[in-house]
């Protein structure tokens, strides 16, 4: 499966790099590969990538991330229903037979 490309420009992921610690965890908890460390410190890398699932901002230890709910899986969601695309990586369509289908976002197991 290729990468997915979001709405550009719209994340709401934020970095305090004067809270960072460069503990390394987003690195480690996040999906989509946004971070990298850069002298010590956390750096936001591909912010297009993020689908806004807030794991980097739960497991910082030092609060230096934030991140909202927003539209940032919103095209990936809205490609894979109208695609048919039985998954997009983060999120799987449910098929209901003529009546259509639903979008259902949970964590990939």
């Amino acid at each position: 499966m290729g990468q997915l490309i979001y709405l550009k420009y719209v994340v709401t992921l934020t970095l305090d790099e004067e809270k960072c610690i460069g503990c390394g965890m987003c690195l480690s908890v996040c999906p989509h590969a946004v971070w990298s460390l850069n002298d010590g410190k956390a750096l936001i890398k591909s912010r297009d990538a993020c689908m806004e699932c807030g794991a980097c901002a739960t497991n910082c230890p030092v609060e230096a991330i934030n991140v909202r709910p927003g539209v940032g899986c919103a095209h990936a969601l809205v490609s894979a229903t109208l695609s048919r695309n039985k998954s997009s990586g983060c999120c799987a369509v449910e098929s209901h037979g003529k009546s259509g289908g639903s979008v259902v976002c949970s964590p990939k197991t």
